[in-house]
């Protein structure tokens, strides 16, 4: 009677039609949602990376020719690239924190390094959210064009919940 069953069961198993070979650990298994990945001997090409600014949906920057320009393009650059932390309006009688950054500029606009020229005597967190929306706000324009130094200086107008203006918008 042991045999009948052990009969059953393999009869059973195979009256749900064919199977298809369990994947060995040599090769990998596809579904058919992801469709399989031609082999090849080098690398894939990696897509190209958005620049900074294109991430957070920028224009690309007009060429500056003056430091007037480069100041004020880069100041409505830092506005337009962080919407969520900046403010518009009338700048308060006190302000949380004021530091200031003096942004140095490669030929194409790109940052070459940020200086603190200023750090305040409190939330001197505000110092890295002003470097961080400096470097979301980037590139600032081909500069080549220019009279070196490539480079500028922002206040940074803090309110109390954190946002900023740059001094020079206000």
């Amino acid at each position: 009677m042991g045999a009948i069953a052990v009969l059953a069961g393999l009869m059973a198993g195979c009256s749900s039609g064919p199977r298809a070979p369990a994947p060995s650990s040599s090769q990998p298994s596809t579904s058919a949602a992801t469709p399989a990945q031609p082999a090849s001997p080098s690398k894939p090409a990696e897509p190209a990376k958005p620049t900074e600014s294109a991430k957070h949906g920028l224009p690309p920057p007009a060429p500056v020719r003056s430091h007037d320009e480069l100041r004020k393009q880069a100041a409505q650059r830092l506005v337009a690239a962080n919407p969520h932390m900046t403010y518009m309006g009338q700048v308060p009688a006190v302000l949380l924190a004021i530091p200031v950054l003096e942004v140095e500029l490669k030929h194409d606009g790109h940052i070459k390094r940020i200086n603190v020229l200023r750090r305040p005597g409190q939330a001197l967190d505000t110092v890295q959210l002003a470097i961080d929306a400096v470097h979301r706000a980037a590139p600032f324009g081909n500069v080549s064009r220019m009279p070196e130094p490539w480079k500028f200086s922002e206040t940074f107008l803090f309110n109390d919940d954190r946002h900023f203006k740059p001094r020079t918008l206000d």
